[in-house]
């Protein structure tokens, strides 16, 4: 197969050189013998280039990455500066401090049977910092078998329309995300799934852990996680997609509540042990010509998680629903314009979403801070409108305004999350946020 190949790009090149005099048993009809000679060294080096990427574990191999610093402006902290790289352990992850301020790198591999590596690292602002800081915001191996594929290991969560990355084909369009995207879906899954093609849809169905690299202690039953994708035949511009999780994960809300001796309300769940959650979301995306739309509607339950307990102390059950639509147009090839307006129920039992044990005053879940009833919870919208443009393929500035609103007082001043005189809650709070994302 490697003398037939050689013989090809001789004969290839030979047409392309000019015909002289040489003598036809020396070198082929076409060529002089210096020619010959200087092809002849052209595919020794091929080979040697070929072998040793080969050798080196070359062939096959995807780098690529990217960086955004970020600038944001919250109105009701009164703080703006530049956001990148922020540590976890230094201020948590909230709308106006989440997937973004980021530097990535990514390894992808395939071997020649197919199965294909992934290493994507975030040293901070990945799923990795949900994971003691790790910097691992991916690592999984895909294995081809017949008609369908095993995969396995540490898998950024799939729901929804948006994405985790600001750079790429599949990338966030703006600088923050949407409220479903922040408060209601979870960060990554641990374990081992399949991938299977059904007609015009694609199914992933995985048994995995669920935020956590291991169970705690009396933990053992699984998450059971799914995806699927539908893009109609003959069309490529429209489709739509649906995800879920059904099982048990450690209920960080009943890990807070003790009675006046110390003692557990509910010993069943101390520490946090596992509690009952559901989620299940339908997203679809519209992509043709300049327009671009997306809708995203979800809802979720936990059982004993809610933020406020009931009369006599006992944990009640936490529950949410959501949608998030974006429409985009792009006025020029470089110039694309983007509005996006979501909106959280999320009252039931003085609220609580995925995690949240109490109200903070910066995210805006929980009752009323300002002498509302404690059983209801707040419900939140946001409004978003941006822009991206494109200076160069590989380089992309984005700006944003976004104004979030409750229908309870739960946006802290600065003074309320400083615990200082002259703390206030309001019912809105109001960010502008803009990046420079470069990736290659």
């Amino acid at each position: 197969m490697r003398t037939l190949k050689l013989t090809t790009l001789a004969l290839a090149l030979a047409g392309a050189f000019p015909s002289q005099a040489a003598d036809p048993a020396a070198a082929p009809a076409g060529m002089t013998e210096q020619q010959l000679a200087d092809f002849n060294r052209i595919a020794v080096k091929t080979e040697a280039l070929e072998d040793s990427r080969d050798a080196a574990g070359l062939k096959s191999l995807k780098i690529s990455g990217y960086m955004d610093p970020s600038y944001v402006y919250n109105f009701n902290k009164g703080r703006g500066g530049f956001q990148f790289l922020t540590p976890a352990s230094s201020e948590g992850y909230s709308y106006d401090n989440g997937y973004f301020g980021t530097v990535s790198l990514d390894l992808q591999k395939e071997t020649d049977s197919g199965t294909r590596y992934r290493l994507n690292l975030i040293p901070k602002r990945g799923t990795g910092d949900f994971n003691d800081g790790s910097i691992v915001n991916e690592a999984s191996v895909s294995i081809p078998m017949d008609g369908y594929k095993i995969f396995a290991g540490q898998v950024p969560d799939w729901s929804g329309y948006e994405y985790q990355a600001p750079y790429g084909a599949a990338s966030n369009l703006l600088v923050t995300h949407n409220l479903l995207f922040d408060f209601t879906l979870p960060y990554y899954y641990t374990g081992v799934g399949v991938e299977l093609p059904l007609g015009r849809y694609v199914l992933k169905l995985m048994v995995a852990n669920f935020n956590t690299p291991i169970r705690q202690l009396g933990e053992h039953i699984p998450m059971f996680v799914f995806r699927g994708d539908y893009a109609p035949k003959g069309t490529d511009f429209w489709g739509y997609g649906f995800a879920g999780a059904a099982g048990f994960k450690s209920n960080l809300r009943a890990a807070k509540v003790f009675d006046a001796d110390g003692a557990p309300v509910d010993p069943d769940h101390l520490n946090g042990k596992d509690s009952l959650y559901l989620t299940a979301e339908i997203d679809s995306w519209y992509n043709r010509g300049d327009v671009t739309f997306n809708a995203h509607v979800n809802f979720g339950m936990q059982k004993k998680a809610a933020i406020t307990e009931a009369a006599d102390g006992a944990l009640r059950d936490a529950m949410w629903a959501g949608v998030s639509v974006l429409g985009a147009y792009r006025f020029t090839p470089v110039f694309q314009g983007i509005l996006r307006a979501d909106f959280i129920w999320n009252e039931k039992n003085g609220g609580g979403l995925m995690d949240y044990v109490g109200p903070d005053g910066v995210s805006g879940v929980g009752p009323d801070q300002e002498g509302g009833d404690p059983n209801k919870g707040a419900n939140k919208y946001c409004v978003t409108a941006g822009f991206s443009y494109a200076i160069n393929t590989n380089v992309v500035f984005k700006a944003e305004y976004r104004y979030d609103g409750a229908t309870q007082k739960v946006y802290g001043n600065k003074h309320a999350l400083a615990g200082e005189d002259g703390a206030k809650f309001l019912n809105h709070n109001s960010v502008i946020a803009s990046s420079l994302v470069v990736g290659f």
